[in-house]
Parts: C-alpha cells; sequence; structure tokens
C-alpha cells in the first residue's frame, strides 16, 4: 500500500479521536462497521424492542435510550488505552494537516475551546496534568464488540465507552432498532465531543448515553446545561452524513450540499427557542441568581397570592412538576400554605403581568433594539437589566459555529442502505462499493474483517500502537508473557474471520491464538525491534518465531505467514 493509504488505513483499526480529526472518513466508516455487527441486530431481538414493533421510531429511540443506559456506562479513562505524546503524533501527521492546524482545532493538541474551557483548565478537566504537557492519551474509539467487552474489564459490570463510540453505537442502533434512515442521521464532531442530530419531530440530539428533546435541551436543568457545552462552546470539526462529510480544516467536501444545507436549518431551528412564560421560566431554572427578581401569583378563592420564585422553583426538587409547564398549577398545588403571601413582594416581576406584556407587546429580542426595550421594561426590577436580557437572548439562541459552506463538494459514491434491508443484504452492498467508496472500503477495516483486508494496516496498527499491553508486560519475561497469554480464555471478542488488537486482548483478558500470538510479536518488538518475528497460521495452528518458537491454538480458518522486522 502507499504511504498515505498506509497511515490512514492502519488508523482504521485504533480508530484513536485524533486520527478520526485527521482522517474524517473514519467516522462514517466507524458507523457502518457497527451496522454490520451482529450484535447490534441481536438487540432487535430484545422483548421490549419486540413489543414496539409497528410503533413509531419515536418511541423506539426513546426505549433505545433507556437500553443504552442500562447496557453501557460512559467511559473516559486516560490510561484504558495508553498514552502517547505530541511529538510522535504530529509526526505521523505531518503530510495530511500542519502543526498549527492541529494545535489549533484538536483538543489533545492544545486546543482549549472558548472561554468555559479556559476556566476550566481543560488538562486539568480531563486528568491531564498529572502527565507532562507533551503527554496525550490514546482516546480509541470502540467498536460495539469493544464496547461490550468491557464487561470483562475488572471495575465494570456493564459495557462501556467513549463518546465517539457512544455517538456512532446510537446512530447504528437508531438506524438498525428503531427504522430511521441513516438520511435523517447527522454525526457531529468538536474538538471535545461527539453527538448526533436525528431529524425526528423537533430534532433530537444525542449526548452520551442521553438522548436530548429541543424541551429537554432548553428546560435550564444542570443535566441539559452540560449537553449544551460542545455546540455552546466550541467549533465543529466535522458534520458526516450517508450522502458524504464536510470538514473545518479540508477544503473539499463531499457532502451533498443540499443536504448540509437542510442540516443547517434544521440545527438551527432545534437550538433556538421563542421567547416566552416556559422559555423564561426554563432560564431562570438554569441561571438560578435571577430568581429573586420575580414572583409568582395564584387565584385563592377569588384572592391573589404570591409566592416568592427561588421558593416555587425549589418545590420542583423532588416533584414530578415544573414551573411554567403544563403542570404549573399542580406544582402550585404542592405548595405549602405558609409560602404564600397575600402580597404582592414589592420590587420583584409579577411573572403574570410579564406574561401579559410579553403576549401585547411581543419584544423581539433577536434584534439589539428589542433587547434593548425589554432591558428598559425591566430595569426597575434587576439592576443590570441589560445583562439580564444578553444572557436570556444566548440561552434561547445558540449559534453553533459549523464548517464553512464555502467548500468544493466533490459528489463522490453516496452510501444507499435502508432500514429494510436486512443485515447480509448491507454487507453485500457495501462490498460492492468497496473500489469506488473509501469510506465504504474503510469500513471493513474499522469491522475486523481480515478476510477481505490487507492485513499490512493490521499488523502496522498492532505493532506500534499497543502500549497498554506493553504496560502490562513491562515486568514479565517473555516466557512469562507466553504464560499470561497462554491462560487465557482463547476467545475472541470478534466473531467469524474478525481479530482484535493486542490491547483489547490486553484489557479483556482474552484472545484467540492469532491475536494472542500478535500480542506477543508486539511485546518482543517493542524490547528488541531489530528482532525478526515470524508468525505462521496454519489453520488451526499458530507458530510464533523469534529465536525461541511459541504455539497457540486458533479456530479462525486462516493460512498467512506474516514476518515482522
Amino acid at each position: 500500500m502507499k504511504n498515505i493509504d498506509l497511515e490512514k488505513y492502519s488508523s482504521a483499526f485504533t480508530l484513536a479521536d485524533m486520527e478520526i480529526f485527521v482522517f474524517p472518513e473514519l467516522m462514517y466508516s466507524l458507523l457502518l462497521a457497527n451496522i454490520m455487527s451482529p450484535l447490534i441486530w441481536k438487540w432487535r431481538e430484545d422483548k421490549s424492542f419486540k413489543k414496539l414493533e409497528g410503533k413509531d421510531p419515536y418511541k423506539k429511540l426513546m426505549r433505545l435510550r433507556q437500553f443504552i443506559m442500562d447496557e453501557f456506562e460512559f467511559n473516559l479513562d486516560l490510561e484504558t488505552w495508553g498514552l502517547t505524546d505530541k511529538k510522535s503524533e504530529i509526526k505521523r501527521f505531518e503530510n495530511f494537516l500542519t502543526e498549527k492546524e492541529i494545535s489549533e482545532s484538536n483538543a489533545l493538541f492544545g486546543y482549549e475551546g472558548d472561554k468555559y474551557y479556559y476556566d476550566v483548565d481543560i488538562r486539568k478537566h480531563f486528568g491531564l496534568d498529572k502527565y507532562t504537557t507533551d503527554i496525550i492519551p490514546y482516546w480509541k474509539t470502540e467498536t460495539v464488540e469493544a464496547m461490550n467487552a468491557f464487561r470483562h474489564k475488572k471495575g465494570y459490570k456493564t459495557g462501556a465507552g467513549e463518546c465517539v463510540s457512544l455517538s456512532t453505537l446510537y446512530a447504528a442502533a437508531a438506524f438498525i432498532v428503531c427504522g430511521i434512515p441513516l438520511e435523517d442521521i447527522f454525526l457531529i464532531l468538536t474538538p471535545l465531543h461527539s453527538q448526533n442530530y436525528i431529524d425526528i419531530n423537533d430534532g433530537i440530539i444525542t449526548n452520551n448515553r442521553r438522548l436530548v428533546t429541543k424541551a429537554m435541551w432548553f428546560n435550564g436543568t444542570e443535566t441539559s446545561d452540560k449537553a449544551q457545552r460542545a455546540l455552546r462552546n466550541e467549533q465543529i470539526t466535522m458534520v458526516a452524513h450517508t450522502s458524504g462529510l464536510i470538514h473545518c480544516l479540508y477544503k473539499d467536501a463531499t457532502i451533498n450540499k443540499t443536504e448540509y444545507q437542510k442540516f443547517l436549518g434544521k440545527l438551527n431551528n432545534y437550538l433556538y427557542y421563542p421567547l416566552e412564560p416556559l422559555g423564561v421560566a426554563n432560564f431562570l431554572r438554569s441561571k438560578g441568581q435571577y430568581q429573586k427578581h420575580f414572583q409568582f401569583c395564584r387565584d385563592c378563592r377569588g384572592n391573589a397570592q404570591f409566592i416568592k420564585a427561588e421558593k416555587l422553583f425549589s418545590y420542583e426538587h423532588g416533584s414530578n412538576f415544573r414551573v411554567c409547564d403544563p403542570t404549573h398549577e399542580k406544582l402550585l398545588a404542592e405548595v405549602h400554605e405558609e409560602d404564600f403571601s397575600n402580597h404582592e413582594y414589592a420590587k420583584r416581576i409579577r411573572c403574570d403581568q410579564f406574561k401579559e406584556y410579553m403576549g401585547k407587546k411581543k419584544p423581539d429580542i433577536n434584534t439589539e433594539d428589542g433587547r434593548k426595550e425589554l432591558a428598559h421594561v425591566l430595569s426597575d426590577y434587576i439592576p443590570d437589566s441589560e445583562k439580564f436580557v444578553a444572557e436570556l437572548y444566548d440561552f434561547l439562541h445558540i449559534e453553533p459555529r459549523l464548517p464553512s459552506e464555502d467548500k468544493n463538494y466533490i459528489n463522490g459514491e453516496p452510501i444507499k442502505i435502508t432500514p429494510d434491508m436486512s443485515r447480509e443484504q448491507i454487507i453485500d452492498y457495501l462490498k460492492s462499493i468497496r473500489d469506488k467508496n473509501t469510506i465504504a472500503d474503510l469500513a471493513f477495516y474499522a469491522y475486523r474483517d481480515m478476510e477481505t483486508c490487507d492485513w499490512q494496516p493490521y499488523i502496522k496498527s498492532a505493532i506500534e500502537r499497543s502500549p497498554v499491553s506493553i504496560g502490562m508486560t513491562k515486568d514479565k519475561s517473555i516466557q512469562e508473557c507466553f504464560d499470561w497469554l497462554a491462560n487465557m480464555p482463547n476467545e475472541s471478542i470478534y466473531d467469524n474471520k474478525r481479530l482484535a488488537q493486542p490491547d483489547e486482548v490486553a484489557n479483556y483478558g482474552r484472545g484467540d491464538g492469532i491475536e494472542k500470538a500478535i500480542t506477543l510479536a508486539n511485546i518482543i518488538h517493542k524490547r528488541e525491534p531489530t528482532k525478526k518475528i515470524d508468525i505462521n497460521i496454519n489453520k488451526e495452528k499458530v507458530v510464533l518465531t523469534a529465536d525461541e518458537k511459541f504455539e497457540f491454538e486458533s479456530p479462525k480458518g486462516f493460512e498467512k505467514d506474516i514476518i515482522i522486522s
């Protein structure tokens, strides 16, 4: 393979966040690899999904949310996949992006996002402060098999994965289990996060294990505020879609321009909430410091009674009812009588009167004049009313920083698979377009299909980027390393003729004989880089020769000779 292809194709096995940033095709390739996986197709047989057959995709998606929350946890352990350093990785990628481009746009190479991330100290936020500033983690994106295999790792009771893993898992499951077309799913990456926008109802954004509807996005809770951080504070690096992708740094875009423009409109609509009572109440929930300027009023047998806003919001804790939504009256009914006053509180805005004002005057806070007018109306009650209105506007209106539309659009071969196709039909179709669609071709590498893929990228990734297996065995002799591997269950986390990488073998404590042999080869090569290592695979028998011979067994059925030197 050409060097430029070898680096990209070997990255399909590592799938580190930094590799996806440099080789953006890998993102959708991982999604397709998960769609080919038999594991997610088995979810269809779960009785909770069986009950929803024939129901609309939204109901299935809500059930999927609970399923994923039950079966997977969010994992951002820096050492799960080991550590590397900036110098080595910048050297790897120098033929693709400059050091300046990478450092200004990628979290691992110096990017710190907007004000929020400067405030929290990004390296400390992610636990990197215990290392030198040159050390960075291999945040490897897991396939669904690797996510599922966390159950075998000490300290985990369920599957697990980082944000990119969870976003591609969600997208694949939304397609397979919920029947949502890929045309309606957009993968959104920022330097520090990965989310999906699903075009259903008013829109849904996936956020790690959760789903966020538009109503939830603007409800002002701590969970929703955290879900907003990436789109509020970061440049969106890439948008990937079944028609192609667009990247903030690359001039060429393969995404269909019409589809991208449609996405922009949908996302902007999702991120906008009108100025109305519920929106203001949600803002007050998020910005509790302003609650002291408001009061709520109720009618009690013909008499007005008043309650301080902060007191009413406190009743939401432990209640199923919320301020200003359809359950507002039920929330008022839960309030103790002594918390109401028969007298209006001075210097506090009456929310019923404010609601009436908004209905009649309809101030447009999307304009500077509208914001000034509203600030003037509130100035008798809120000392810094202009700041209040500015923050209210920011809360109700997020302007995402997306890759520019000004790109060179290349009409490539789109991925055309539909929810009514079987898994086998999808795999056959993707095989048929491998020679004209790089994303489809890379998908089989991410899928680990070693029957149809070149082994050179697999070996390159295994030998160069598997630090965990090296670290776990640093105090063992080569014979002890062999014994450690031989005593593991002789089972791969991948079915059929698919192979794990050495660090997956090390982390999950199991592996096929071929996988164990390559793990041992990685350890030997690290200690003696000039030593020639031969691996002979003759169906069930695997023999590694490096001065000494080490034998393993494999049911994978391969016949292959591998030389590492």
